[in-house]
């Protein structure tokens, strides 16, 4: 079981990124495959635009809840924005750029945060 910080957090982070209408989203459990952090967040933008204005409202969502990253990398470009806030990382991505590095893919072996779990409904956006 998450710890209940850490999920709220997580869950935040995915309402925000749904609030700006990313599509599938998913989150890993890291925690036992890797030593850099417990969870990732992973989920898509339909263009370097949205991509950029969901990593902006996760970051604001967050810094109203009192989260703060530890580093963001790659705003200025916007296919890939990365957001980490320790125990747990946000990738943000053009669907191109997450097809290219295949990241859920990496981490297929990891427990699968299911969209209930994210408190988010888990539907495409319309």
């Amino acid at each position: 079981m998450l710890p209940t910080d850490t999920l709220e957090s997580i869950s935040a982070a995915a309402r925000a990124a749904a609030d700006k209408k990313a599509f599938h989203i998913v989150g890993f459990g890291v925690s036992e495959l890797t030593s850099y952090t417990d969870f990732l967040l992973i989920c898509s933008g339909a263009s370097d635009r949205q991509v950029a204005a969901i990593a902006d409202e996760v970051c604001r969502q967050l810094r109203d809840a009192g989260i703060r990253p530890l580093h963001v990398e790659g705003e200025g470009r916007s296919e890939w924005v990365l957001l980490d806030y320790g125990d747990f990382v946000v990738h943000v991505f053009t669907e191109e750029r997450r097809a290219y590095y295949g990241l859920d893919g990496l981490w297929g072996d990891a427990t699968r945060l299911e969209a209930e779990t994210l408190g988010i409904d888990g539907k495409p956006p319309a």
